[in-house]
């Protein structure tokens, strides 16, 4: 296995609706950012890679905008998910293990405001039994937490101190677009959005976009002074169909976590992309995290949920924690599909 590492991080402010700009305007500021950062520029990048929807956008091939924001010029080997731009960086990842690239460029964008998202992520579903019913995201996951709740996995209180927490951890992280100081008693005091699940349990809609950039160990360590070093990558997919899975755990991120080898040394930091509380709580769980880990420091998805780049987000916030030298081992998560269907662990190490 090539050793790599992040070397780079930048993201937008998570928006509930960016009026004015599209989403190549919002992804130009981050790309810039990211190199200016790194030192870097087009002519240094080996690969580009990423992650976004066209059905956010409304249009086929809408993710080809994107790469006004990158650039044209010199022409280089280019790829695009149609998922979080975690699943890019795997991606660009592995291309720098087959020796295909030593430097890759990484992003996710999307803004989901133009449209109706609970509706619109329905199109994930099985296209012959569940789509033409286009159940909402929200009450998919209503029922997950409903089953968590009576199958004694969790309790609301439990779900309303994920938010507490991570609203309060946002307080520090600029980019957040829900933070602030909130009591659980507060929060259970609120109605009812969809029956278990108040607002407060649900990620917000968001604007945004998310970049970093990933290198091999030679190119890694001229361009950072503390590389965040990839040491375990791994994502796990379950059915599609919500009746043949256990929604009382979190399978798939139990065995990523396993293949990654997040449980073979000490986590000090874990950014997790889960966009429900019951969720956070399932992926906890699943990871094995105790109160000695720092969970969620940046506020993770339920401060700020950038559709197609918060799963990117939450791995650049832990690298970032790691070349700051605030932690020396991380892991991050992401996810894809209803009531965590698919779900990534990358774990990240210093030197």
């Amino acid at each position: 296995m090539r050793e790599a590492a992040i070397v780079a991080f930048a993201q937008s402010a998570s928006l509930r609706r960016e009026m004015d700009r599209n989403e190549v305007e919002i992804l130009i500021p981050v790309i810039h950012e990211l190199r200016t950062s790194a030192g870097l520029g087009n002519e240094d990048i080996d690969f580009v890679c990423s992650g976004s929807s066209d059905y956010l956008a409304g249009q086929s091939f809408a993710f080809v905008a994107g790469l006004d924001a990158v650039g044209a010029w010199p022409p280089v080997c280019e790829s695009h998910v149609e998922m979080d731009g975690a699943f890019a960086l795997y991606e660009a990842w592995v291309k720098i293990q087959t020796g295909s690239a030593d430097l890759a460029l990484v992003y996710g964008f999307g803004k989901p405001s133009m449209g109706d998202l609970p509706i619109t992520m329905a199109l994930q579903l099985d296209p012959y039994t569940q789509t033409p019913l286009w159940p909402d995201a929200v009450s998919m996951a209503a029922l997950q937490a409903r089953m968590c709740m009576e199958g004694g996995v969790c309790s609301e209180a439990e779900m309303a101190a994920r938010a507490v927490r991570d609203r309060r951890n946002a307080k520090q992280n600029p980019k957040a677009q829900l933070k602030g100081d909130f009591e659980v008693e507060a929060l259970l005091a609120e109605p009812h959005l969809v029956s278990p699940l108040r607002r407060h349990d649900c990620a917000p809609i968001s604007d945004g976009a998310a970049a970093l950039i990933i290198a091999s160990a030679e190119r890694a360590r001229q361009i950072c002074q503390r590389p965040a070093w990839i040491r375990g990558f791994e994502h796990i997919c379950e059915p599609q169909d919500l009746g043949v899975r256990d929604l009382l755990r979190s399978r798939s991120t139990e065995l990523a976590a396993q293949h990654a080898g997040a449980n073979r040394g000490k986590i000090d930091v874990a950014e997790l992309a889960a966009p429900f509380t019951h969720q956070e709580i399932l992926v906890e769980r699943a990871l094995g995290l105790g109160d000695e880990v720092s969970v969620n420091p940046s506020g993770g998805a339920l401060a700020g949920n950038p559709l197609m780049a918060v799963g990117l987000a939450r791995i650049g916030e832990a690298a970032a924690r790691i070349s700051s030298g605030e932690a020396d081992r991380a892991v991050a998560h992401a996810t894809s599909g209803p009531c965590l269907q698919q779900n990534l662990i990358c774990v990240l190490e210093g030197d």
